[in-house]
């Protein structure tokens, strides 16, 4: 945790308004992205941020720094997807341990515009098809590759085996792999 956020931490503990409003800007876009990905609509996305952030300046005072504030923060807005999703907790309970094989990353390409138009492309579809992942899924890879949680991180995030994030991530990711597969496939 930078010093800088630290100390607007310790003020904000002590009721200091501009300091939590600066650990809010501080956290606002990661807090938002993250309710998006999770309930996939805007509005909710709004209010559950929202509701956080008044949440947390709540329950500030009783933030005891044994975890990152942001890993606190997070743990306060899952909270409030899962309130508005009942089936998410359930959905994450179900995933199950399977054997863990790991995909190699594709290798970089050569910065030549086409190559790079075609990334963009390719980067816009893999969006898309994130957002139609079902929500446990989405969850996973939205903590995982947007928010650069660690596995440790998201398992005790959402008090689920690190086994379990591995595999909802490797379901999540073969299902994308397979998508972008036919995409590549119907414009080749």
């Amino acid at each position: 945790m930078e010093t800088n956020e630290t100390q607007l931490i310790h003020r904000a503990r002590r009721g200091d308004a501009d300091a939590f409003e600066s650990l809010v800007a501080l956290h606002e876009r990661f807090v938002y992205n993250l309710a998006l990905r999770t309930l996939g609509n805007a509005d909710d996305a709004a209010d559950t941020a929202q509701e956080a952030f008044v949440r947390a300046w709540v329950a500030l005072p009783a933030f005891r720094q044994d975890s990152l504030f942001r890993t606190w923060l997070y743990r306060i807005v899952l909270n409030l997807c899962i309130n508005r999703l009942p089936r998410l907790r359930r959905e994450l309970k179900d995933l199950t341990h399977d054997e863990m094989t790991e995909v190699p990353e594709p290798a970089a390409s050569t910065p030549d515009p086409l190559n790079s138009l075609e990334a963009q492309e390719q980067r816009a579809f893999l969006h898309r098809e994130i957002d139609r992942l079902p929500e446990q899924y989405r969850l996973l890879v939205s903590l995982r590759y947007q928010h650069e949680l660690s596995y440790d991180e998201i398992a005790s995030l959402l008090d689920l085996p690190v086994g379990t994030v591995k595999t909802g991530l490797f379901r999540a990711k073969a299902r994308l792999r397979e998508k972008l597969s036919t995409f590549k496939k119907e414009f080749a």
